[in-house]
């Protein structure tokens, strides 16, 4: 079946138009400019055609998920989400990289790696799962890296509330990683089955395939789900995974949901555990306190309203007032302060620190603006040309000569018009040899993009 181009880029006030990331089922994504603060940023807009009463409110509440998760250290961060002037919504995104989902399958992560990214993920799940909402698509393509090489969790567009997931519009099913009652249509999800889910990712990070692909064999869907719903995950055939590591990733992926670790933190307390076993340093689970109250007000939607559910497990990872720095009265469930104000009176002296610092920052201001205005040329960042691709044992591999990259320079590489990755080769694989495949490569120099090469497709069939 043809891929479906981009649809046309939506005119958005404040944001300049840079070119196609991607194209979804139910959205497309884009690359823009936003012109103040100036920083590039990823941009989802519903299509057209699909934008019905139900999903528009579905997408209000991913954007009301995702903005009220975003403090979350591991949740992709959303800036803002409106409708644009031919009626299509949009939400405006940080702009990370899917090259972790893309990287596993050909260099599968180490240990102490995948255990670090698992437990920063199932922390935002976790915290999700406070907030009343299941993310519903847990799975390696749905986790993307910052530019400081964090994992964060993207795409909630089909999450759901804890208790109404059965009245969802919209059914979460990514085969390899979900689960056998959400196969056999039982659920549509629950905290097991997210479970369920982390488990499976985690597995694939670390084996550089799904649980249940076996290689050399037929892995088609049909045959997936029925491995998924009768036989257990093949063993990962690697001599650094500890046995207890396989263990816990099999309890994740029990067939019976009573027989997996009953909540996410129970998951995370497992990984960390092991983490402290191999001698590794403990990753933080970020997950919130007892005082955290996550609601999103909406007049006209109940769903779109993030309920707050109780649960044990809350009251062993509350942060006490005194180690956090807040008073006891604000550690309290209110979350309201019964200190009394400080007085708001100045003296001299505080007045005169306070006036020259402005002039310090205003000074700071306009050396900045000098700066990033010398900065903003690109004309001396190398173009890449002549990409060279053919199909190997490997799938297709993609190579092109250095144009005179500098120290510090990185290529960005980008799949069928996808969020790009970066990387200082000067080859790329893509490990898939069964359709037509479109690359492009531009030269990153400190957060400034040269021109874009011209396209290089490759057609298994031969029609390049």
């Amino acid at each position: 079946m043809a891929k479906r181009l981009p649809s046309a880029p939506p005119n958005l006030p404040g944001f300049t138009y840079v070119r196609a990331l991607g194209a979804g089922g139910f959205a497309d994504v884009f690359l823009y400019e936003q012109n103040m603060p100036r920083r590039q940023v990823a941009v989802k807009v519903l299509l057209a055609e699909v934008v019905t009463p139900s999903v528009r409110s579905m997408f209000q509440i991913e954007a009301n998920l995702m903005a009220q998760l975003s403090a979350h250290p591991a949740v992709l961060t959303v800036y803002q989400a409106s409708v644009a002037a031919d009626g299509r919504p949009y939400i405006v995104m940080e702009l990370c990289s899917p090259q972790l989902g893309q990287r596993y399958r050909v260099e599968p992560l180490s240990v102490p790696e995948a255990l670090s990214v698992g437990i920063r993920i199932a922390g935002a799940v976790e915290t999700a799962h406070r907030a009343g909402m299941l993310h519903r698509d847990v799975k390696p393509s749905n986790i993307l890296t910052t530019a400081y090489g964090h994992p964060v969790l993207s795409d909630f567009g089909i999450a759901a509330t804890v208790g109404d997931a059965e009245l969802a519009d919209a059914v979460g099913m990514s085969v390899p990683w979900s689960a056998p009652e959400v196969l056999a249509d039982d659920t549509s999800g629950t905290v097991a089955s997210e479970v369920w889910s982390l488990g499976a990712t985690i597995y694939s990070l670390i084996a550089g395939r799904s649980p249940f692909e076996v290689v050399g064999t037929d892995n088609t869907t049909a045959q997936l789900i029925g491995r998924i719903q009768r036989a257990k995950p093949q063993p990962i055939d690697r001599a650094d995974v500890p046995p207890r590591l396989e263990a816990v990733l099999g309890r994740t992926m029990a067939k019976k949901p009573e027989a997996r670790q009953q909540s996410v933190i129970e998951l995370i307390r497992d990984l960390q555990s092991i983490e402290a076993e191999l001698g590794f340093a403990p990753t933080p689970a970020d997950v919130p306190s007892d005082g955290w109250v996550a609601a999103i007000p909406s007049a006209d939607d109940d769903r779109t309203v993030v309920r707050p559910f109780a649960r044990e497990e809350r009251r062993r990872f509350r942060i006490d007032g005194a180690a956090s720095g807040a008073t006891p009265a604000q550690s309290r469930e209110t979350g309201a302060s019964t200190r009394p104000r400080a007085s708001t009176r100045l003296s001299v002296g505080a007045v005169s620190l306070i006036a020259a610092c402005a002039v310090l920052a205003a000074a700071f201001v306009v050396t900045l603006a000098i700066v990033l205005t010398r900065a903003g040329s690109t004309a001396d960042i190398p173009v890449v040309r002549n990409i060279d691709g053919r199909v190997t044992a490997e799938g297709i591999r993609f190579h092109w000569d250095d144009p005179g990259i500098a120290h510090g320079d990185e290529y960005q590489v980008s799949v069928d018009g996808a969020a790009p990755s970066l990387q200082q080769s000067t080859s790329f694989t893509v490990d898939s040899a069964a359709r037509r495949v479109c690359l492009t490569v531009t030269v990153n120099r400190s957060g400034r993009t040269g021109e874009q090469s011209i396209p290089k497709c490759v057609d298994p069939a031969g029609d390049q």
